[in-house]
């Protein structure tokens, strides 16, 4: 049995990629060569062929990408918001990535009390068809609400710490009467808990969820947390650069991977790629990920 974060850190090793491919939709922003922009103005009537539309869109992009990624990641408020078809588009989305070899971080920040916490990873990170490796979870309900998703070691859960939303200080940053601030404690939460889940790498199938956008709390976040990986989201649309991103590895470089998903999705929408046309939003796509996946080695290599 190899653990799920061994999993993760031998892919990305494989194809020196520190990315991870966020395939979040947006319907509005989709090419019309792809989806027809009339179908927008009935959303209810039109789930299946705006799911299936979605479902051609992420299979070009994980062509397009495939070799310059261990992990794509959806996000699965796109796809619940089309009904059932969007689900089934989600699933074929899934079990494409797996047919590419990719591991699949389900971003869903599912959880509840034990026993619905246990029914969310059956459902999730279990079932015989088609499942997640991973899946973003709250960790707010404690360690019943968490042990559920590592009962199996060949899954991992990345759990919310430091977001990268603008209003994440509201309660992240609130002081605790021992000095601390809640994320510092969540994180110290966190490498309590997963310290039974550690793999030969070094570090645990409890990873976390630290933003690019808060660059000094990364520094310090990594520093105290050895042995807890993390996702760490914000890079580009969101304002994260790859310096921004560099503290959150370990002096190996390793120990993290960094999400882009709007930039990548669609490049072809920027200045920067757009001699590729709308009709080319994969090979868009393909640049966008090459060069992020460069820029950030080149800083890890400095």
């Amino acid at each position: 049995m190899k653990y799920f974060i061994d999993q993760l850190q031998q892919k990305i090793e494989e194809k020196n990629s520190r990315i991870c491919v966020g395939l979040d939709p947006h319907l509005e922003l989709l090419p019309e060569n792809v989806l027809a922009p009339e179908l927008l103005n009935d959303l209810e009537s039109n789930q299946k062929e705006i799911a299936a539309s979605v479902l051609k869109f992420n299979q070009n992009l994980i062509d397009a990408i495939s070799d310059m990624t261990a992990v794509v990641k959806p996000q699965m408020a796109f796809y619940e918001k089309l009904g059932v078809p969007g689900m089934d588009c989600l699933w074929q989305t899934m079990s494409y990535a797996k047919s590419k070899k990719l591991l699949i971080l389900l971003d869903g920040k599912r959880n509840d009390i034990g026993s619905t916490a246990k029914a969310y990873a059956e459902s999730y990170l279990e079932q015989k068809n088609i499942a997640a490796d991973s899946i973003t979870i709250n960790p707010y309900l404690g360690k019943d609400g968490v042990l559920p998703f590592l009962e199996n070691k060949e899954k991992g859960a990345f759990a919310l710490l430091r977001t990268s939303n603008p209003s994440a200080v509201d309660l992240q940053d609130l002081k605790l009467d021992d000095g601390r601030k809640v994320y510092q404690a969540v994180g110290a939460f966190l490498q309590e808990v997963g310290s039974n889940y550690i793999g030969e790498c070094g570090y645990s199938n409890l990873a976390a969820v630290v933003g690019a956008t808060y660059p000094k709390e990364l520094k310090e976040i990594r520093a105290q947390l050895k042995s807890v990986f993390f996702l760490i989201p914000g890079f580009g649309a969101q304002g994260g650069g790859a310096a921004d991103i560099k503290a959150g590895f370990d002096k190996n470089g390793r120990g993290a991977v960094v999400n882009s998903s709007r930039g990548i999705n669609f490049a072809y929408r920027k200045e920067e790629y757009n001699n590729f046309g709308a009709e080319n939003y994969a090979k868009a796509a393909r640049a966008a990920a090459e060069k992020m996946k460069n820029e950030i080695n080149d800083v890890l290599n400095q």
